[in-house]
């Protein structure tokens, strides 16, 4: 079967009771059940007098509903806004403001969150999965599965919000295209093809990510649309993960660092349980991989891993297992269709080998930060935008990260990028994860601090430090090492191994503000 033939609605038609979502816990929903949903909730959408251009907020574990209200909202032109479920009412609050939200469907999991975002959003149109006090149950929304689909169809969009590590985030909204909603997108057929990602070939994607981060929600949503059932994880465990993989003879996912690192922390023999010949293209991004974790990936699951960098504004690069073993440490070259550029604070285009902002640009490609025209045009030089990470380009095109420009540390002058230390640091075997920022230094500004957690019991912490200390000397410059080691039983990140770094940071810079 060829591109022409896929697309939800063209598969649902032809193999309605091909396996579409299959949950780790054994419940499997057809293409014909997912699409009927869809229809059901893009009506019901419809009857509370939503437009095309209209806003939904949904805030959803890991399930089918998450997965069926997007697909309402692609084929109906509204956007779709998935909501981090770890962020606090006033956080919920202010998406739903910023959107301009019409509807909100929340899961009981968030039932406080929830509520006190509603209510203070002023939001009347309210759903839950399950009990949540003043929402009205998610099944009632346009009335039970049907076969009837919305009038006008019309492709709509997500319109995800950015992480707000430097104010409050920003939701990314492109312009509606008009497109026929049963087709599959161009740009989503050919991202795939990036990976070596077919339509149909006996695929089948494992999602373990939650569905509100960007790449996690195209992987599942694009793999659905070429005929690849998903194998969808409500939270993502490392053993689960290679039982599901052996079981549902998956082909390919979306990973993150930290990720393979709690795989690697699995016994040998919990690993050898477990076969993972199935696959094929294991895809990991979203943050800096350290280099003796990636070697350790390819060696257990070969030259399947495949590594890319890219934005929810769009663009980005690859790089495949061949290519990162003869460029150690790159982020690949640009996509076909995008371009890469390192820029200097002055807005000068910087040669091969020196370090700068990276920006990137990709054709055809358009967005606005919704409510936020300063930000949109403080991201851009021309056609090209930003992220705010640091990086440079070698001679051959290939792109290295050193890290993003608000997690710099300044120390009497000299820029000191926290990846590059967190990096040897996680080479140690009795670290599981590492933090570092910087603290204030009334000498030097700032200086250098780690947090770390150790892996198992680790004992003597005073000798851990000194052990950790000792082994980073031999791999960074005496300016880098930090100055000093605390130690937290978990560092805290959300499932898709976000870093909240600043919750770490911020005590050191409040405390200084008050001396």
């Amino acid at each position: 079967m060829e591109t022409a033939n896929a697309g939800l609605w063209n598969i649902a038609s032809a193999t309605p009771d091909a396996e579409a979502v299959i949950e780790a816990d054994g419940r499997t929903t057809s293409y014909g059940e997912l699409t009927e949903t869809a229809n059901a909730y893009a009506l019901g959408l419809a009857e509370l007098g939503f437009e095309v251009g209209d806003v939904v907020v949904v805030m959803l574990p890991n399930d089918m509903r998450a997965l069926a209200l997007y697909f309402a909202a692609v084929q109906s032109g509204y956007y779709i806004v998935m909501a981090n479920w770890h962020l606090t009412g006033p956080e919920v609050e202010y998406i739903l403001r910023d959107s301009e939200a019409k509807a909100f469907i929340a899961h009981e999991r968030f039932a406080e969150t929830a509520q006190a975002a509603a209510d203070g959003a002023g939001i009347t149109a309210r759903y839950a999965v399950g009990e949540v006090p003043g929402f009205a149950p998610l099944d009632s929304l346009g009335g039970g599965r049907t076969t009837r689909r919305p009038e006008p169809r019309t492709a709509g969009s997500p319109m995800l919000y950015t992480s707000g590590t430097t104010g409050n985030p920003k939701g990314v909204r492109r312009p509606l295209t008009g497109a026929d909603p049963d087709a599959v997108p161009v740009a989503s057929s050919g991202f795939f093809a990036l990976f070596g990602i077919q339509p149909f070939d006996d695929h089948v994607h494992l999602c373990g990510s939650p569905l509100y981060h960007t790449a996690v929600l195209n992987f599942a949503s694009i793999s659905l649309q070429l005929g690849h059932p998903v194998v969808l994880m409500d939270r993502w465990d490392p053993e689960r993960m290679l039982a599901l993989i052996e079981a549902h003879r998956v082909t390919h996912s979306h990973m993150v660092p930290t990720q393979f690192h709690r795989l690697l922390a699995l016994p040998k023999e919990v690993r050898d349980r477990y076969d993972v010949s199935s696959l094929r293209a294991m895809i990991h991004g979203a943050a800096p991989c350290p280099d003796e974790t990636k070697r350790a990936m390819l060696d257990w699951w070969g030259p399947v891993v495949i590594e890319y960098y890219a934005a929810t504004e769009g663009g980005g690069t690859l790089i495949t297992s061949p290519e990162w073993l003869r460029k150690p440490g790159s982020v690949g070259k640009a996509w076909p269709y995008s371009e890469v550029a390192i820029f200097d604070e002055e807005g000068n285009r910087l040669a091969a080998g020196e370090t700068g902002t990276v920006y990137l640009k990709m054709g055809g490609s358009s967005f606005k930060y919704h409510n936020a025209p300063d930000k949109t045009e403080k991201a851009r030089i021309g056609e090209m935008f930003t992220m705010g990470d640091i990086g440079y380009l070698d001679e051959d095109g290939y792109l290295f990260l050193l890290d993003r420009k608000n997690n710099m540390i300044i120390s009497g002058g000299v820029n000191i990028y926290p990846a590059e230390i967190e990096n040897a640091l996680m080479g140690h075997p009795e670290v599981a994860d590492v933090a570092v920022f910087g603290i204030p230094n009334p000498d030097w500004g700032e200086e250098v601090k780690a947090v770390v957690q150790p892996a198992g019991e680790s004992g003597d912490r005073e000798r851990l430090a000194e052990d950790l200390l000792a082994y980073a000397a031999g791999r960074l410059a005496k300016f880098k090492l930090p100055r000093s080691i605390d130690f937290l039983a978990e560092l805290p990140r959300d499932p898709n191994g976000k870093l909240y770094k600043r919750k770490l940071s911020e005590p050191y810079w409040e405390d200084a503000a008050k001396a």
